[in-house]
């Protein structure tokens, strides 16, 4: 945030267009503001216009104004946004929200500094500083012809990006001691204080909402825990994150356990043992990941030796006589897989590296794991 901090006060004095990237909920609105207070425009309105919020058939009469009867219930003359600014800041916050045909518009008033009232033809000129921030990727939305690209260079002169809260954890602890002082501004008779377990708690925690959902769950314990000392305990039994768990995370998780349970079961047959099962009983089960396991332990059970064993320790005649309805196609690409993925997990994803340690040509290994359905994982 210093980082960003600095690039603010730079671009500040300037009247150049600053472009905001960033999660929803890091705080774009206050790099905007920032970028406001410490211009030599801190004297004229911060106008903030959310561009995804404004239905697109009122999106241009919000921005630019009416005539009196212009449209079907036009009684009066009507000021827009960009009206409204004039000699202070314009935010377009979630830019990448705005239709194409409103996009022309604001290009024409970036380059002419003009616009005119929707059923007028007098131009009026306007002194304003545009800010704009998004969420998305605005170069994927140039790409796919969702954004373009002449208002993208336009407007993205000063680029700031600002980094989600889980990138910066280092900063919660003030973001605490900064939100709670608003509360007491705000009228928040007694505030709690946080344990410093109850701050490394929150550290730990995921934050899809970012500064938002931090400020958010802290309202919260403000409301249930007026003037009490907040454990970690209280926090947890507070907090819900939202979002869904990292698919890449929980198929690695996924494929450590059934990695696991095969070695277990590979030991289990040299001792001529039966197939290890998870617990039924989900009290005795730890986790989630766990549970889910359960559900499939019966079907791990009987196929993770053939998974686990490689091919000079095949027994033929063991695997066969395991299998219900043996198909050496689909045996044969199940180790196949088993090597690959270990010679990825080895090179550290490097596919290069992967195939001179299986003595593949680069582009064979590629077909091979796109055959398998591995490119993705």
């Amino acid at each position: 945030m210093r980082q960003v901090l600095d690039l603010v006060r730079r671009v500040a004095p300037m009247d150049t267009s600053v472009s905001i990237f960033g999660p929803s909920g890091s705080g774009k609105e206050f790099v905007a503001r920032a970028l406001h207070t410490l211009s030599g425009r801190n004297h004229g309105p911060f106008i903030p216009v959310n561009c995804g919020a404004i239905p697109r058939d009122l999106l241009e009469s919000e921005l630019f104004g009416s005539e009196r009867g212009a449209y079907t219930g036009s009684v009066k003359m009507r000021q827009g946004y960009m009206e409204a600014a004039n000699g202070g800041t314009l935010f377009l916050d979630e830019i990448g929200e705005m239709p194409l045909e409103m996009q022309v518009k604001l290009l024409r008033v970036l380059e002419e500094r003009s616009f005119t009232r929707i059923g007028s033809n007098d131009p009026i000129k306007t002194d304003v500083r545009f800010i704009c921030a998004t969420h998305r990727n605005i170069e994927q939305l140039v790409a796919s012809g969702q954004f373009r690209e002449d208002l993208y260079y336009r407007l993205n002169v000063f680029p700031i990006t600002v980094a989600s809260l889980e990138e910066r954890v280092e900063d919660i602890p003030k973001l605490i001691d900064l939100t709670l002082e608003r509360f007491q501004e705000q009228g928040f008779p007694h505030l709690p204080q946080l344990t410093d377990c109850a701050i490394v708690c929150l550290q730990g925690m995921r934050f899809p909402g970012n500064i938002r959902q931090l400020r958010n769950i802290l309202e919260r314990l403000a409301i249930l825990y007026p003037s009490r000392m907040i454990d970690e305990g209280m926090v947890r039994s507070i907090f819900r994150p939202i979002g869904k768990v990292s698919p890449v995370h929980e198929t690695e998780s996924l494929r450590q356990s059934v990695n696991a349970l095969a070695q277990i079961n590979l030991e289990a047959h040299h001792r001529n043992q039966a197939p290890y099962r998870l617990p039924a009983n989900k009290n005795s089960i730890p986790s989630a990941m766990e549970s889910a396991l359960a559900s499939i332990s019966e079907s791990i059970g009987e196929t993770a030796i053939r998974y686990a064993e490689t091919p000079r320790g095949i027994d033929p005649k063991a695997v066969i006589s395991k299998a219900d309805a043996f198909d050496l196609r689909e045996y044969l690409q199940e180790v196949e897989g088993v090597f690959i993925r270990h010679a990825l997990e080895d090179a550290q994803g490097s596919v290069s590296k992967a195939a001179r340690t299986l003595g593949l040509h680069r582009t064979t290994l590629i077909e091979k794991m796109k055959k398998l359905s591995l490119e993705e994982q």
